[in-house]
């Protein structure tokens, strides 16, 4: 029988926990995924978000190990996106009674709209009286949909965060404090990098509305629980939905015979050269997922391509293409488009329209080399990484 875990006296985690998904929308999850559901044992008993369909049974068998599912009566829908409210028919049949709560507009639409089932509307400050506690709501839009909400129990102080301060790490550890700490960050950033990054804006609105909350936990709706890494948390999420970044490089790249490989460890080098830590990455070996969690806070981003058949090549292009979905903010990062070629360079020409149009600063025109390059010229991509640096500084 799964068990149910008791994060504070009378709430309860239900959700289920996905060992063996690798993939997400594009994204790679090394780590599986949770999906967190929370049970609040009051007079009215109260499930606050659901789990993917294909979870329900472990749901219904972890709420059954503290109460009849029948007897829920209140089902707080935070969130449509199915991995959340998959689940929310089984509930619906079991406990037919139960009324079911979502944001007004999108996320009352939603839920008709994927379910047939009728929801009643919050909005920011509504309040909803379960018996010892009350629950207050705030409206969330596009942290990551339209019909984002959170969930604050004033009794036991957590905030039941949705998609904010997620990650996706599959663990038997519900606590930050439980598991290793680097790989609860690493797998915070690169959450935050591949879902909530093209909507750091309003991420930041949100989390100015979480600032004035008394919190004892930030309980998100996958990965582990915050209770004793809060202020890190915050502080990471003030500096990613700001868009700050830090003095150090990432340069990204594919080769074909070895040339654009020799140009990007080059530059790598003439970073780390000028005391800059630097991640070279090749595309043929990375996950472009991966490479958000690198590029997400570093100030320069190099990007080098060989040209085949007039262009780019494909997997150059995809990088550049997921990175585009995902709308960062460029204008305060320093980018660099490279490449070799035979005998037209029109694949690094490319790379430099792409970042162009990503509004990268680009102090330098693109840097191409044909056929092999010899060491004199590799030796002046220095002055080249030199120049973006100092255009870096001139312009902090």
């Amino acid at each position: 029988m799964l068990n149910a875990i008791e994060i504070s006296p009378k709430v309860w985690w239900v959700g289920g926990i996905d060992w063996n998904e690798r993939l997400f929308h594009g994204y790679t999850t090394e780590r599986g995924i949770t999906y967190n559901a929370y049970l609040i044992m009051d007079e009215k008993i109260t499930l606050i978000d659901t789990c993917k369909s294909t979870f329900a049974d472990e749901l219904i068998q972890r709420i059954s190990q503290v109460v009849d599912p029948s007897k829920i009566d209140v089902v707080i829908a935070n969130h449509v996106e199915m991995d959340h409210s998959g689940s929310l028919p089984m509930i619906h049949k079991i406990a037919p009674n139960a009324q079911i709560y979502a944001s007004a507009g999108a996320g009352v639409k939603g839920i008709a709209a994927h379910f047939g089932i009728e929801a009643q509307p919050l909005k920011t400050g509504d309040t909803l009286c379960i018996g010892e506690r009350t629950l207050s709501f705030v409206t969330t839009p596009m942290v990551h949909w339209p019909d984002n909400m959170v969930t604050y129990s004033d009794v036991d102080k957590i905030l039941f965060s949705n998609d904010a301060f997620g990650q996706h790490f599959a663990t038997t550890k519900r606590f930050d404090d439980e598991n290793d700490r680097g790989e609860l960050f690493k797998q915070a950033k690169k959450y935050y990098a591949n879902i909530v990054w093209p909507y750091g804006m309003q991420a930041h609105k949100a989390l100015e509305a979480v600032r004035g909350l008394d919190l004892k936990m930030i309980a998100p709706s996958h990965g582990c629980i915050w209770r004793s890494y809060i202020p890190e948390i915050l502080d990471k999420y003030e500096a990613w939905t700001t868009y700050q970044t830090e003095e150090k490089a990432v340069v990204v790249y594919d080769s074909m015979w070895h040339s654009t490989e020799a140009m990007a460890r080059e530059i790598c080098d003439s970073f780390i050269k000028e005391d800059i830590p630097a991640q070279l990455i090749d595309l043929k070996h990375t996950h472009i997922s991966d490479i958000m969690l690198y590029m997400c806070d570093a100030k320069y981003v190099a990007v080098g391509s060989p040209t085949l058949n007039s262009n780019m090549l494909p997997t150059v292009a995809s990088f550049l293409t997921y990175m585009r979905g995902l709308s960062p903010k460029n204008d305060q990062r320093i980018g660099l488009a490279f490449g070799s070629y035979g005998w037209a360079p029109l694949g690094p020409k490319q790379v430099y329209a792409a970042l162009e149009e990503a509004k990268f600063q680009l102090p330098v025109p693109v840097v191409t080399m044909q056929w092999i390059p010899s060491e004199e010229k590799l030796t002046q991509l220095q002055d080249t990484v030199c120049k973006m640096i100092e255009h870096a500084h001139a312009e902090h």
